[in-house]
């Protein structure tokens, strides 16, 4: 795999400007993505709670049934991480350290997949988009979810676009679902 730079790891395959429950199997399809790994934190739902949101288990119930769907969290918290996944009835795994590999390796393998058919989907440029994109994933960023407008978080990935544009990532939205 040729060496790629920074900015161009930074760089989505799919920017939303949306949360993850506006993405339709429609345009998975049209990628030709067959399985799907999942950020937790701020994409399912805000970092602090335990409960899915029921657009989310919604979207979740309609698209796994299309695709084998892992949950790939940096979060330490097992209780909380497996509580989601019960309920969504989706394997999970936590700790994954992202940008690290292993984890999302793992969750890949599991499918039996090639990296290029499996969204990495997350709310975060310098975790979730960095390791999809070094491992050769289609990658998608949506807007996270936050339950306070003034989260303590979003500072973070402000800094983040700002030092993705400072290393020459456009971060350029992707047309609207539809097209």
């Amino acid at each position: 795999m040729a060496t790629r730079s920074l900015a161009a790891l930074l760089q989505p395959d799919l920017i939303l400007e949306t949360t993850i429950e506006q993405l339709p199997l429609s345009l998975l399809a049209k990628y030709q993505l067959r399985g799907m790994v999942l950020d937790v934190d701020d994409t399912l739902l805000p970092t602090w709670d335990a409960e899915v949101p029921p657009n989310i288990l919604a979207w979740l119930q309609e698209i796994k049934h299309q695709m084998p769907i892992w949950l790939v969290s940096n979060n330490l918290n097992h209780r909380r991480i497996e509580r989601i996944a019960q309920q969504v009835e989706l394997p999970f795994l936590m700790g994954a350290g992202k940008p690290s590999r292993r984890k999302i390796r793992q969750a890949v393998q599991a499918m039996n997949l090639p990296y290029n058919q499996v969204a990495m989907v997350g709310d975060r440029l310098f975790t979730d988009i960095l390791v999809g994109n070094r491992l050769g994933m289609f990658t998608i960023l949506v807007q996270p979810i936050i339950s306070r407008r003034f989260d303590g978080k979003s500072w973070v990935r402000n800094l983040e676009f700002w030092l993705a544009r400072q290393l020459g990532t456009p971060l350029a939205i992707a047309p609207s679902p539809e097209n």
